[in-house]
């Protein structure tokens, strides 16, 4: 049953990571450019923000997933 959770929630978090809006232009975040780099504070707003939060809390929902289902298995 956790097996069948643990995949939706990684079908989702996939969907909801390819929907998200690219912070940068290319390779600029990993070669150091100034303009918005890896690490750059970005506000985000509306529905950006919205699945950006979503994102956040499928990727802890399937951190957690994962140690149960080791613990367990």
């Amino acid at each position: 049953m956790l097996d069948i959770i643990l995949l939706v929630v990684s079908a989702l978090l996939i969907l909801l990571s390819l929907l998200q809006s690219g912070k940068s232009d290319g390779l600029g975040a990993f070669t150091g450019s100034n303009d918005l780099g890896l690490f750059a504070n970005v506000k985000e707003r509306g529905p950006e923000k919205l699945l950006s939060h979503v994102t956040l809390i499928l990727g802890i929902i399937f951190f957690a997933l994962v140690i149960v289902i080791r613990i367990v298995g």
